[in-house]
């Protein structure tokens, strides 16, 4: 990396934690620069306001899903490929920074409605969805279908104040995401 995307992903780390801790709307770009131990000016040059910072953090996170997405563009969806696309998405958000983006948009929702980031990855999500399961399946074979992914996140998220491990919590969310997937494979075949 050079040292300006060097210095682009440091403002998006402190800036995504500050967003967490205080909330988007209470953290200046002040804030965020005394954080980073810079000057506002120097933030500007990188970043001109709030909305750029939280903008550029979805973005990134959008490219990653992107590349899930084409990936199923070019596999039928089988029941291996099933599990080769949760263990894609659960490789993809094993940092951390997935969990903090989930409490960023789920504390922060009124803020954040608005931004096109956003929306897109809504849009993603679909997609992976959508080849997770038949869309004529049982509506409780969708929800499992649906939440194989979802409780990567939500898992997490519940067991955020437990005493166990962000590593420890994202294992526990990664199995309950694959045997809800078998659950659904089992009953498709009865």
């Amino acid at each position: 990396m050079n040292t300006r995307s060097d210095t682009r992903t440091r403002i998006q780390e402190v800036a995504l934690d500050m967003f967490v801790e205080q909330g988007y709307d209470k953290t200046s770009l002040r804030e965020i620069a005394e954080q980073l131990g810079v000057t506002k000016a120097a933030l500007y040059y990188h970043f001109k306001t709030k909305e750029e910072i939280v903008t550029s953090i979805f973005q990134a996170a959008d490219e990653g899903m992107l590349s899930i997405v084409e990936w199923t563009k070019t596999h039928e969806p089988t029941p291996e490929n099933r599990r080769e696309l949760v263990q894609r998405y659960a490789k993809g958000i094993r940092d951390g920074r997935a969990f903090k983006m989930m409490r960023l948009i789920q504390e922060n929702q009124h803020s954040l409605r608005e931004l096109a980031a956003g929306m897109r990855g809504r849009e993603r999500m679909e997609e992976l969805m959508a080849f997770l399961i038949d869309k004529d399946a049982p509506l409780t074979q969708q929800l499992k279908a649906r939440m194989s992914l979802l409780v990567m996140h939500f898992g997490m998220f519940a067991l955020q104040d437990s005493e166990y491990s962000l590593e420890e919590r994202y294992q526990a969310a990664f199995q309950v995401g694959i045997e809800l997937l078998e659950s659904n494979e089992k009953a498709a075949e009865n």
